[in-house]
């Protein structure tokens, strides 16, 4: 496993060339299509959301997009979903639900977008919404964080059965630039936020929130893609299978157990 520090970690998965879910899906997914707006305001195009085939698995697909130059990062918002990019997310996965069909998240924001018009459009209640009917949802959820999982705008698509995390991965309550500001009032000490925040898939997978680290080619996921694409693939075929054969009402109960071990505190 890597021994790189949080800081280190945030400059791989911030390279220019980190593969991006417009490089997974095609790889991973047959006969992919993609399915648009929330029905209430319109289409978000920070997040993608659709249905296609996990090896023989019909799957439905929530991923959050980050542009590969600077034309798909504007197109994409820099991957800072609005609230109708989480409407959307919830009506696939309760369609997901309808028909039986697994529900594959792939995370990488970081964080939902903080505008005045994402806060008029309700955008704490849509990520809250989310929260609470994904930890009911009657179908196995698999969340994967690609990249930067930053705060709610992450948690939204992480409530699942299974969280799996890229080897350089981050996932956090606040980004470490978020932190830096809130804490110092020095957004320039991002790097040292990272260190103090316990952030990286180690971390996690010792607080017992990350359940499979994946692990990526030395340098990064962005020295070869294939290789990453071939290890999620993986990963997800052997996840997808053993959920579906578990009774629903156990899954939903140990996913509930999951939430509620997590943290640490004293009366």
């Amino acid at each position: 496993m890597s021994k790189l520090t949080a800081c280190e970690r945030l400059e791989i998965i911030r390279h220019k060339d980190r593969p991006t879910v417009n490089d997974y899906i095609p790889a991973m997914f047959t006969r992919f299509m993609e399915f648009h707006g929330d029905r209430l305001y319109g289409d978000d195009a920070a997040i993608i959301g659709g249905i296609g085939y996990l090896s023989e698995t019909p799957v439905t697909v929530i991923a959050q997009v980050k542009g590969r130059n600077l034309d798909e990062n504007k197109k994409s918002n820099f991957s800072m979903p609005h609230p109708e990019g989480y409407r959307k997310a919830l009506r696939l996965a309760k369609q997901a639900e309808k028909f039986h069909r697994p529900v594959i998240c792939l995370v990488d924001t970081p964080g939902a977008f903080c505008g005045i018009e994402a806060e008029k459009r309700g955008q704490g209640e849509a990520i809250a919404k989310n929260l609470a009917e994904f930890m009911t949802l009657r179908t196995p959820v698999i969340s994967v964080v690609l990249g930067e999982g930053g705060s709610g705008g992450a948690l939204a698509l992480a409530v699942c059965d299974e969280l799996a995390m890229l080897e350089n991965a981050l996932y956090s309550v606040i980004s470490p630039r978020g932190a830096a500001s809130i804490l110092w009032k020095d957004g320039t000490r991002e790097k040292e936020a990272c260190e103090v925040l316990k952030i990286t898939a180690e971390n996690l997978s010792d607080f017992g929130v990350c359940d499979k680290i994946i692990p990526e080619p030395e340098g990064g996921a962005h020295l070869s893609k294939e290789i990453m694409a071939d290890n999620i693939y993986e990963y997800l075929v052997d996840a997808v299978y053993r959920l579906n054969k578990m009774d629903i009402d156990t899954l939903l109960q140990q996913r509930y157990h999951k939430f509620r071990k997590i943290g640490m505190f004293a009366e």
